[in-house]
């Protein structure tokens, strides 16, 4: 079985107790690092590795969105970033989005909630909170195909089948799901996810959905 390492980043001593507790008793998860403030997430990855990091956005010296393109910014095999909030509407949780952050988890999100979160962010195969994510693209995202996203997304050159799946992303399905939508096999899935995040330079699949809504490639009605 293989182990998610996973770190906490929160200011409030609480919410780090508890989401360890809920972690820990996890097999297949493992707390191995914890830090009060942003300023300290470097050296707390460098030493304990993680493989998930679980972020508050809010935080007194450096936030959560800075740390989280410190830590993304940084050479090596960064880990994922799983940003922690009180406000799923939070203009902060996007930001950290467009940071590089791969989901958003709520403070009052029910154990198994995180425990799936961590699971869904560390696979890297579908959206976490998939709604959510989608809702917040679509208040946000630029919408016309003008400007940065849209230039990404045409040098991408993508083909109709990636320009497909790409639109499946974005509506939040997983790679399994993709594949009973399309009648291919799992390995074709990959793949065509796989070409769509290298041609778009994108990180995980919410950077390619953030692109897909702020080009205007896709619409929050779909």
């Amino acid at each position: 079985m293989t182990v998610i390492r996973v770190a906490l980043v929160d200011d409030e001593e609480l919410i780090r107790v508890g989401l360890r507790v809920i972690i820990d008793a996890q097999p297949d998860l493992e707390v191995v690092g914890e830090a009060a403030d942003g300023a300290e997430v470097m050296p707390m990855v460098a030493r304990g590795r993680p493989d998930v990091v679980l972020m508050d956005v809010r935080m007194p010296a450096i936030d959560g969105i800075e740390a989280t393109r410190r830590l993304l910014a940084a050479s090596g095999e960064p880990p994922r970033v799983l940003v922690v909030t009180t406000f799923e509407n939070d203009d902060h949780v996007y930001d950290a989005l467009r940071a590089g952050a791969s989901g958003f988890l709520l403070k009052r999100a029910r154990p198994a909630e995180v425990v799936q979160a961590v699971r869904v962010v560390a696979r890297g195969e579908s959206l976490v909170f998939p709604a959510a994510i989608r809702r917040l693209a679509g208040a946000h995202g630029r919408g016309p195909a003008t400007g940065p996203a849209a230039d990404r997304l045409r040098r991408a050159r993508l083909t109709e089948r990636e320009e497909e799946v790409l639109r499946l992303m974005a509506a939040g399905l997983s790679n399994a799901e993709i594949a009973a939508r399309l009648v291919v096999g799992a390995e074709t899935v990959k793949t065509h996810v796989g070409n769509v995040l290298a041609k778009l330079a994108a990180r995980d699949r919410t950077q390619a959905v953030i692109v897909a809504y702020e080009s205007g490639f896709v619409s929050p009605e779909g």
